[in-house]
């Protein structure tokens, strides 16, 4: 159902304008001043508004501007008295969709509605498209060519054409829901949307609306019934990133709905049938956060149908070279930059180091190396990678000779780095974890499982 905001001031034709749209089916919410529609669009997100060329307080002119910067995709039809035509074809020019003079009959109006809303549905179905070809094309290139990354590849052209739930486990950065978006343009459902919510990134409070939408009044300031994340990806893929965020309440919801395929609005009684392919990311051992409690066990068998692992960068060191160098010519077209290339000893510092942060942290040291370089050739000087060798004196051979196998020492290797990275920009951000958490780029509930996991609370 399609929201419209309408902002006029003359409460009779406020009155007027919503008994003739609910006749037509559409959601209406009302606004009388310019402040009240800002803040209405801040909050609702509707799909049309209805603005009134003359209101006390502000401008027509600048409410449309203001409008528009908080959604530049915001229909807006402008409601005129004969007099005013002039102002309304001016507004068209700052972004408004059409204008209509009063006096008007109500299906005068809902043609032009109808209209609008018909030419926004198609923008948005060319933009989707046209994103879908940009993640088609780009996806694979990178996550690389190397062996590892061509066996995960077959893994995913297997699994895409069915409808099995997916876990992709992977380090922070690896490229997990760059995994998914791939599962989901060789499926059947490519057509359709693909959802992806960061279930670390969204407060307690607010998580089951998130997912599963609400009803009006179903809680203060449900001033209007939302559709959640499971209705936006109807007949297409949900990504779940960070699935071990979630609280415990809202997985027992999740489960229900994965098995009943079918959900209710927070304050709704009816049932909602899903048609949606589930897809899940971690960058933890699940079967470990399942035996600590913190994973629903029945939730967990329920989601794992099919399981991806992602390996690290630093054990596909083929990729880094191909890797960084597609980094470096997306930096120099950004930037207006003609780096050429890296020397040899760039290079080989960029295949000595560790990567904690994996493709991620490789692109933002290789562009942040091309806005330093004053040469042709990238070098170790312009490359952010202090913490490379800091290795906290492990005694490597020594647990060669106790037995250990390379891929443990390496694991503990990376603990200690990953530990030293973390405690650093910790004490760069004088102790504020939420600016390290931003720094870091991660969220601030994986920062807190990290700050517990390594003592560093």
């Amino acid at each position: 159902m399609e929201t419209i905001l309408i902002v006029e001031d003359d409460k009779d034709m406020r009155f007027f304008l919503a008994s003739a749209l609910k006749d037509e089916g559409y959601e209406t919410i009302l606004a009388g001043a310019a402040n009240r529609a800002l803040k209405q669009v801040g909050k609702c997100s509707p799909n049309l508004v209805l603005l009134d060329v003359k209101l006390p307080g502000m401008d027509s002119m600048e409410i449309l501007q203001k409008l528009k910067t908080i959604d530049r995709d915001l229909i807006v039809i402008m409601l005129t008295a004969y007099g005013n035509v002039k102002g309304a074809v001016e507004a068209m020019k700052f972004g408004a969709f059409d204008y209509i003079t009063k006096p008007f009959h109500s299906e005068e109006l809902v043609l032009v509605i109808k209209r609008a809303l018909v030419t926004q549905n198609l923008s948005r179905e060319v933009e989707t498209l046209r994103k879908r070809l940009d993640e088609k094309a780009g996806a694979e290139e990178l996550m690389g060519e190397s062996p590892q990354i061509k066996q995960l590849f077959e893994q995913v052209k297997i699994i895409a054409p069915t409808n099995m739930t997916v876990i992709v486990q992977g380090e922070s950065g690896a490229g997990k829901e760059l995994v998914a978006q791939m599962i989901h343009q060789k499926s059947r459902r490519k057509e359709k949307p693909f959802v992806a919510i960061d279930c670390g990134a969204i407060p307690d409070a607010l998580v089951e609306s998130e997912l599963f939408g609400y009803e009006k009044g179903a809680f203060t300031g449900a001033d209007a019934s939302k559709e959640g994340k499971f209705e936006q990806a109807q007949g297409g893929t949900l990504f779940l990133d960070e699935i071990t965020n979630l609280p415990e309440a809202a997985q027992a919801k999740l489960l229900r709905v994965v098995e009943e395929r079918k959900l209710h609005h927070i304050g709704g009684r009816k049932s909602i049938n899903i048609d949606v392919r589930i897809i899940v990311a971690t960058n933890s051992d699940l079967s470990e956060v399942v035996r600590k409690g913190k994973l629903r066990e029945d939730l967990f068998h329920r989601l794992n149908e099919f399981h991806i692992e992602i390996p690290p960068l630093r054990e596909r060191k083929d990729d880094i070279p191909i890797l960084a160098k597609r980094f470096l010519d997306e930096a120099n077209e950004e930037l207006g930059k003609s780096i050429e290339g890296f020397s040899s000893e760039g290079a080989k510092s960029l295949l000595d180091y560790h990567w904690p942060g994996n493709v991620r942290e490789l692109k933002n040291i290789v562009k942040k190396a091309v806005l330093t370089a004053d040469s042709k050739h990238i070098v170790p000087a312009n490359l952010s990678l202090s913490i490379t060798t800091s290795r906290k004196k492990l005694d490597f051979q020594r647990d060669l000779e106790k037995g250990i196998s390379l891929r443990e020492i390496t694991k503990k290797a990376t603990r200690e780095i990953e530990r030293d990275v973390i405690k650093q920009t910790l004490e760069k951000a004088a102790g504020n974890k939420s600016k390290a958490a931003k720094i870091l780029k991660i969220d601030r509930m994986t920062l807190y499982s990290k700050l517990k996991e390594f003592q560093l609370q």
